[in-house]
């Protein structure tokens, strides 16, 4: 299906579902179990949300866990649950371009909404050598085509645990404002947490510090640029962090594998619930060992129901980080 009838599918849903979601009825600032409904898109902002509010919240992930982000479209459900939230948690960008018309028909709903590229400074994507540049053909609404290169923005902004300090503070003042009775226990809970990602930073700079080498190599997709960039780090990879592709030239295969063998690197990195075919095909071209990176942008099932945490998959990242740069 065409962007444009896509589109043009989910503005009718919208409509179908906007008297639906504006007849449910005045939503009070607490629910009747006196908890704060918490609405998130992605799962380190549940993870967020769960730990600032504890028992005083009750949180819905809206993208199930499982599934990619980037080709989510919500249901009726979806929007009627939005709809019903006290505090509506999303990431912005083009991966969630979906929002603004939900929002829409949600207008008039007291809902108080958190946009979190707006909380931190956003960079923009880029291509590195070797990197497979993805081919762009736009499809605007009208049904044109625009072969213009466009810039996207990196929208993986939590994969730096102090852009998560900010984000962290945003969620506990938005919880705090909803919820003035137990202001002061969201505000404790996000300075204890806050703790926590704070001393994840001096440990993943430690491990920087005492590093063989500088550099991290993808055999897949790199949604790293805000960690990388945060310490220092340098990367090569397949795509950028936000490309539909998943079949690299043999040019950029070939490109990997000759900076794997020439820096000496002796692991090359996937991300989580990707193709491990790349990253594998790399290996056995240079003895490299795969090993998988959280970008905690998705947890599987299996992981979400066992109660993972962004601070429970960073932890297991600092291990891969020791890995991948000695």
């Amino acid at each position: 299906m065409s962007i444009t009838k896509k589109w043009l599918a989910f503005c009718l849903a919208v409509c179908m579902i906007m008297p639906l979601v504006a007849g449910c009825g005045e939503i009070a600032t607490k629910k009747e179990d006196g908890k704060l409904h918490i609405v998130t898109t992605v799962f380190p902002y549940y993870d967020f949300a769960k730990q600032i509010g504890g028992d005083r919240v009750s949180v819905d992930l809206i993208v199930p866990a499982g599934m990619d982000t980037h080709s989510f479209e919500p249901t009726a459900k979806d929007m009627v649950t939005i709809g019903e939230a006290d505090v509506f948690i999303y990431n912005g960008g083009t991966m969630e371009s979906w929002v603004p018309k939900v929002l829409e028909a949600a207008e008039g709903k007291n809902i108080t909404t958190l946009r979190m590229m707006d909380h931190v400074k956003v960079v923009d994507e880029e291509i590195v050598e070797g990197m497979q540049e993805e081919e762009h053909e736009h499809e605007h609404a009208d049904g044109d085509h625009d072969d213009a290169e466009e810039t996207e923005q990196d929208e993986h902004i939590w994969t730096a645990p102090l852009n998560c300090v900010k984000l962290v503070d945003e969620i506990a003042a938005a919880f705090a404002k909803a919820d003035p009775d137990h202001s002061q226990e969201y505000l404790n809970r996000a300075e204890q947490y806050t703790a926590q990602l704070k001393d994840l930073d001096m440990q993943i700079r430690q491990i920087v510090a005492g590093a063989k080498h500088k550099e991290m190599v993808f055999g897949d997709r790199f949604p790293l640029r805000y960690f990388t960039d945060a310490y220092g780090l340098t990367y090569r990879a397949a795509f950028p962090g936000c490309s539909s592709d998943m079949e690299p030239s043999a040019d950029t295969i070939a490109y990997l594998i000759d900076r794997i063998k020439q820096q000496h690197i002796s692991v090359v990195l996937q991300v989580e619930m990707s193709s491990s075919k790349v990253a594998d095909t790399i290996a056995e071209a240079t003895g490299a060992k795969v090993e998988t990176y959280q970008s905690c942008h998705t947890v599987s099932k299996k992981q979400f129901d066992a109660g993972v945490t962004y601070l429970s998959l960073m932890q297991e990242n600092l291990q891969v980080l020791k890995d991948c740069l000695n």
